[in-house]
């Protein structure tokens, strides 16, 4: 059997990995959703409709999903890591709480009114449905974001006994809720999930446009596509550089406050100056692909990039290597190389973007075929940048799980067997495995469908609009 604690970790990060794709979903299609439906009703508009309504069903798919994998992550606290729920509820339960009381409620409770209301509603009280559920949904990565910040950087507590045991003790909350490490997570999370969405939204409309115009695939509502692909560009030319920029600037704050993870992101054992910033890196031997200590790697660099990187301009900068650190160090080659793709997914964001921007702005947007393979095979990717900064963030971290207070082992159920982690681990990877495989399968569907023919009156899926008073008049008319 798998030590607990191993079981535990690996629980916890396979049940995160595969429940962070629905809320960065969520989030990142949220002030689409707002922006639709403000369109739709200033402009009257079909193709606002049609996009409204199409990226409703995703947003709404992604919501229900999130949820139920959501709320296991909160379970586990006290089946698997029960001792750091102990130690630190005080301080940890209270954003967790007022995330499902306020944040999760005003977003299901809207989120009925925006999927089943329109025709029940008016277009003020529709619009502010549509701008409550973006505002829950960005509220409750607020919240969720308070309190894994405050494990990264922890602030306004004090360490008391009770009953024998060390606890967190609040003390101070606007200093441990409004830690140094909240906004920088908050403003690279919701921008790296808007990114994601205008990814992927960029490689559905690619695909469709690439069928009609490449393949002369009957593709009905092409203009919906051109219009998709254009508002995913707009929104990827805004977020792409911004993330690289604000990246970078995040790295100097995780130098200045979490050295050992940032020493880790760069493989750094010896404390030296002048250390280069490595572009391309591969081990010197294969075993130490897979070895977390490893510490030979050949790699292509810039000359004093890591250095400048942390100092914030000057390339002979000294960094703290991990052999400095009384703690054991992270698992270095994972967050080594999950920093990599990162970044690298990151510049390539940047490209994709201003190279489609480029052949919109020569009129040359639909005639491009690499762009547009290019676009769908990126769909994802933004996904994917996601996932790998989340594990810089959380197993850059280790061995703590709050940041030089209390470490990862110390916080595992002291009751939990190795019998029984293992079955649950197993239990769950086949559970979430399956709901990934669920939602993807739904969303596929929901792709291939494309958006409803609401500009037909004989289809079969109407315009869900309240009839206008003057539709109302003609057909009281035609009544009389």
């Amino acid at each position: 059997m798998i030590d607990p604690a191993l079981a535990s970790r690996l629980q916890f990060a396979l049940t995160t990995i595969v429940h962070i794709i629905f809320p960065v979903m969520s989030m990142g299609l949220a002030p689409f959703l707002v922006y639709f439906t403000w369109k739709d009703i200033r402009t009257q508009k079909p193709v606002y409709e049609q996009l409204r309504r199409f990226w409703t069903k995703i947003f709404a798919v992604s919501f229900v999903v999130g949820t139920v994998t959501g709320i296991v992550l909160e379970f586990e606290f006290g089946t698997n890591f029960a001792a750091f729920s102990t130690a630190a509820g005080e301080l940890f339960g209270g954003p967790l709480a007022v995330e499902g009381m306020m944040a999760f409620m005003l977003e299901a409770t809207f989120l009925g009114v925006f999927v089943f209301g329109r025709e029940r509603v008016g277009d003020a009280l529709y619009m502010i449905s549509a701008v409550a559920v973006g505002l829950g949904t960005w509220l409750s990565a607020v919240w969720i974001l308070v309190a894994n910040s405050w494990m990264q950087t922890p602030r306004g507590y004090e360490l008391v006994v009770e009953e024998g045991q060390t606890v967190v003790s609040l003390v101070d909350p606007i200093a441990a809720y409004a830690n140094p490490r909240f906004p920088w997570m908050f403003v690279h999370m919701q921008n790296a999930a808007v990114l994601s969405v205008a990814l992927f939204m960029a490689g559905v409309a690619a695909y469709h446009l690439f069928r009609h115009y490449h393949w002369e695939y009957p593709v009905e509502h092409p203009e919906f596509w051109e219009t998709t692909l254009k508002i995913a560009i707009v929104v990827m030319l805004l977020t792409a550089p911004f993330q690289v920029l604000h990246g970078d600037a995040y790295a100097r704050h995780v130098a200045e406050t979490q050295p050992q993870k940032f020493a880790a992101m760069e493989a750094v054992w010896e404390t030296d100056s002048y250390v280069p910033e490595y572009i391309f890196a591969v081990p010197t031997d294969l075993d130490d692909l897979l070895n977390p200590r490893a510490k030979e790697i050949f790699g292509i660099g810039i000359p004093g990039g890591a250095s400048w990187l942390v100092s914030g301009g000057d390339p002979t900068a000294e960094i703290t290597g991990l052999n400095e650190f009384d703690t054991q160090a992270p698992p270095v080659a994972i967050v080594f190389w999950s920093f990599r793709i990162m970044v690298a997914l990151g510049f390539w964001f940047v490209l994709l973007a201003f190279w489609a921007g480029y052949r919109w702005r020569r009129g040359q947007l639909l005639e491009d075929d690499l762009l547009h393979k290019s676009l769908m095979a990126s769909s994802l990717l933004g996904i994917l940048a996601v996932e790998v900064g989340w594990i810089v963030t959380e197993v850059g971290r280790q061995p703590w799980v709050i940041q030089g207070v209390m470490k990862t082992a110390d916080g595992v159920s002291p009751g939990l067997t190795g019998f029984e982690a293992t079955l649950t681990l197993v239990g769950f990877g086949v559970v979430y495995l399956g709901l990934l495989t669920l939602y993807t399968y739904v969303i596929a569907r929901i792709v291939r469908a494309g958006p409803p023919a609401i500009d037909d009156p004989s289809v079969d899926e109407p315009s869900d609009r309240p009839a206008s008073s003057d539709s109302a008049t003609t057909a009281g008319g035609e009544d009389d």
